[in-house]
């Protein structure tokens, strides 16, 4: 049974104060294990907060919906996994993440405590091997706000320039006059601590080094943790790493970036670019408590910030897009406790020296620091992520967002290296990597088979010039989308190229002349590995004989628009004639099989067709069964096809 923390008085007046501050407070103030050597504060101090200034304070900012003078709700919160892997399984760590995902994704964190030790430390590293390392810091208001026009937070302000000795010797002073004491404080007591100042509204500020670029990983061959793959460094450009594919370096996502904090410095609320993993290790220092709810639960952490915490005069956007774009600036921090009130899942986590923290993709995460410490982070993907990784292109494209990484062109080469390497899968076969795999072919043949028809709509649409390239990625002009397959441009001006996915109504460019269809010259090559992926899955599904239920990520939302976002099927499309039928099946073996069944009726007259629609739904009545035939007959007499719905849940399923 696990013991209830320690937990502190509440009387103690709270600030966080500048070195140069020299506060006291009462030593009775303090828990009674810990001996920290308190001097009695006097009443008069024109700095201390009585309690009912503080909660005409709280009062004012939104964030209100609970008693901020009460934080009983801190214990209200579970924590997130925690994994102790061997040796053995510390030596590959993508392959031991792909083991873990399945049940640590379902919190949003989890944390591995590591099995091998940094012989070299950060200070070391930063002081020693980095002789000229300086960073410089933000300055982070330490209340709660409002988020209106009004009063709307951000972290624009600049600190100083600090070395890492400069700012330690900051930092920990910083810590001593506000508690008396070196450190030692139990984290759950830091954790109300934090939120009692955040919530009294004072104009007190702390510095944060945040995005620092460069590491504290040593590069000396004694240290174990620096010359193992975990090393943070070469973590992103592992050989099972999507990101390795990435042709240029990206501080942050594809290399490492330093945090570097005091007390009460804070990450707030985000989710990582395009939906990647994340990785964020603790070098030294004080604890960190981390916040998280998991990726499923994303639109509605959305909804509830739109409704609980912005005020509609900040929004660029409607909807939960609109809380997106403010989240985005990563300056939004409010209570777990409003999350918690509206039904959102959230973890926690508290951080030491030594551990790793991982956040999963659509993951929302926040937290703070508990004192001087030093972390660092990059991103990561592998091919679970995929179908996720469209989900947030779709939302990029929609609020013309620039992407980080180029996601088409990461999934395309991947695809292509599996068709080349690997070997088909088996339905016996549960591994990690096979799941990994089959996610990334199943992204990939969804996405051909939007260029296929998208291509030919274009083509007999007008008789339009044709060419190939091999350039690489381009950015659409309308949406900010990465064109690497095909995309529409001028051949004599070569601007504004646009993506495949918009409603190409007028294909005249603004010099006058009309616009060219490119692709890529290895096109072809591509059809013919998602053809061999096609039949892969219908094999895997057919042995298998499982149906997958659950849905996440339907990639047949994901690669079709409408009219306007974008791609609209026409009734004339001279390739196939048909129409696209927005219908959800539960895997691709139905898929399969109302294919067949399709073929077979076909075969007759159209009117038969209707005779049987009409007499099957005479016998049975108004009943389910009923409903769903005659749904699949009348898609059959507009000679539609069933939309394929891939999911990421169901590529993880396990025989």
């Amino acid at each position: 049974m696990r013991r209830r923390p320690l937990r502190m008085e509440s009387g103690i007046s709270l600030e966080v104060v500048s070195a140069g501050d020299t506060k006291t407070c009462s030593k009775a103030d303090a828990p009674k294990s810990i001996k920290c050597g308190r001097r009695k504060r006097l009443d008069t101090d024109k700095n201390s907060i009585s309690p009912s200034a503080a909660e005409d304070i709280s009062s004012k900012c939104k964030d209100n919906k609970f008693d901020l003078t009460n934080l009983e709700w801190t214990n209200e919160i579970s924590e997130c996994p925690v994994y102790h892997p061997s040796e053995k399984d510390f030596e590959d760590p993508l392959v031991y993440l792909q083991k873990i995902a399945p049940e640590a994704s379902k919190y949003g964190i989890c944390k591995i405590i590591s099995p091998v030790d940094a012989s070299i430390p950060a200070g070391f590293v930063l002081t020693k091997e980095l002789t000229d390392f300086k960073f410089e810091t933000n300055v982070q208001p330490l209340r709660l706000s409002e988020w209106s026009t009004n009063d709307k937070i951000t972290f624009t302000e600049r600190g100083r320039k600090y070395t890492y000795r400069e700012f330690e010797t900051m930092a920990n002073k910083a810590f001593v006059n506000r508690f008396y004491c070196s450190g030692g404080l139990p984290s759950s007591y830091m954790e109300k601590e934090f939120w009692r100042e955040m919530s009294h509204g004072k104009k007190r500020t702390v510095e944060y080094g945040v995005n620092v670029e460069g590491s504290a990983f040593s590069c000396d061959p004694s240290d174990q943790l620096g010359k193992s793959k975990w090393n943070l460094q070469n973590f992103s450009r592992l050989s099972e790493s999507t990101l390795r594919l990435v042709d240029r370096v990206i501080p942050g996502v594809t290399d490492p970036m330093l945090y570097i904090g005091m007390l009460f410095s804070m990450f707030a609320w985000h989710v990582e670019d395009q939906y990647l993993y994340s990785i964020n290790y603790h070098h030294s220092g004080a604890n960190k408590t981390w916040y998280g709810v998991p990726g499923h639960a994303a639109p509605l952490f959305e909804k509830v910030v739109l409704d609980h915490v912005y005020s509609n005069d900040i929004l660029s956007e409607y909807g939960e897009d609109g809380a997106f774009q403010v989240l985005a600036e990563k300056t939004t921090m409010f209570s777990p406790n409003v999350l918690l009130q509206h039904g959102v899942p959230v973890y926690k986590a508290v951080q030491m020296p030594g551990e790793f923290i991982i956040t999963f993709p659509r993951a929302y995460h926040a937290g703070f620091s508990h004192g001087f410490n030093c972390g660092e982070a990059v991103n990561f993907a592998i091919g679970n992520w995929f179908p996720i990784g469209a989900a947030a292109g779709k939302r990029y494209a929609h609020l013309r967002k620039l992407p980080i990484v180029p996601y088409e062109q990461l999934l395309c080469e991947e695809a292509m290296l599996i068709s080349k390497y690997s070997k088909p899968q088996r339905s016996d076969n549960s591994s990690t990597d096979s799941t990994s795999c089959r996610a990334t072919k199943l992204s990939f043949l969804h996405l051909i088979q939007f260029y296929k028809q998208a291509l030919c709509r274009l083509i007999n649409l007008r008789k339009l010039l044709s060419s190939s390239n091999s350039v690489g990625t381009l950015t659409c002009s309308h949406c900010q989308r990465d064109c690497y397959i095909a995309y529409v441009l001028c051949n004599y001006c070569y601007s504004h190229p646009i993506c495949l996915f918009h409603e190409i109504e007028s294909l005249t460019c603004s010099c006058g002349r009309e616009c060219t269809i490119f692709k890529r010259e290895d096109f072809s090559e591509m059809e013919d590995a998602a053809e061999k992926f096609e039949q892969e899955e219908k094999d895997f599904l057919e042995a298998k004989r499982e149906n997958y239920e659950e849905e996440m990520y339907p990639l047949s939302n994901i690669f079709s628009f409408t009219k306007d976002g974008n791609v609209q099927y026409l009734k004339n499309n001279l390739c196939s004639k048909e129409i696209c039928s927005r219908r959800t099946v539960s895997s691709l073996e139905a898929v399969y099989s109302a294919k067949r069944k399709q073929e077979e009726v076909l075969k007759l007259n159209e009117e038969s067709i209707r005779n049987f629609v009409i007499k099957n739904h005479k016998r049975k009545g108004s009943s389910t069964a009923s409903n769903s035939k005659k749904t699949q007959m009348t898609c059959i007499l507009q000679k539609t096809e069933p939309e394929f719905i891939i999911s990421a849940a169901e590529v993880s399923s396990r025989a």
